[in-house]
């Protein structure tokens, strides 16, 4: 059990940095379409504010920001692509009755197929985590893992409060 929170604490954590470069880019994003007409980020996105100020709280330099909105603009279609594939395979299985004949067959299908989409996905996230930690000084890799624990400490004592209610 401890393994799996330990697992999932680093995937929460990496999940967290590519938020927040996410945030980041879509703030220089927005500043470019004001000046220009360009389009802005993915939708979905503006709800992770919260992760757009760990790397907001590091000073980023004009450099680094356009490091970082490369980087990202280069990761963001294929991450789209898996991640619509993994919601059409979703939405498959949630359209399949249980007491449907095939149901079973959808599962397993819809089962190994995410699993390996899953996998790919999260490959993909740590690949651009990988790269944008490569853009931030030694004290900011120090400061971004300091903010990413705090986060997940946050993270874990609300669950914990949660459960004991």
């Amino acid at each position: 059990m401890k393994s799996n929170r330990n697992v999932l604490a680093a995937t929460l954590l990496g999940a967290a940095a590519l938020w927040a470069a996410a945030g980041i880019s879509i703030a220089a994003a927005s500043d470019e379409a004001a000046a220009s007409d360009a389009a802005p980020g993915p939708h979905g996105w503006h709800h992770h504010h919260g992760a757009g100020r760990l790397l907001s709280k590091l000073n980023l330099s004009a450099e680094q920001q356009t490091a970082v909105k490369g980087i990202l603009a280069a990761a963001r279609p294929q991450l789209k692509s898996l991640r619509e594939e993994i919601r059409a395979n979703s939405l498959k299985l949630h359209q399949t009755q249980p007491n449907d004949p095939n149901y079973t067959n959808v599962l397993a299908q819809v089962t190994q197929a995410n699993g390996s989409l899953h996998s790919q996905l999260i490959t993909q996230r740590e690949a651009v985590r990988a790269q944008i930690f490569k853009v931030l000084t030694p004290a900011q890799q120090t400061q971004l893992a300091m903010l990413q624990a705090q986060r997940q400490a946050r993270i874990q004592a609300r669950g914990t409060g949660a459960a004991a209610q």
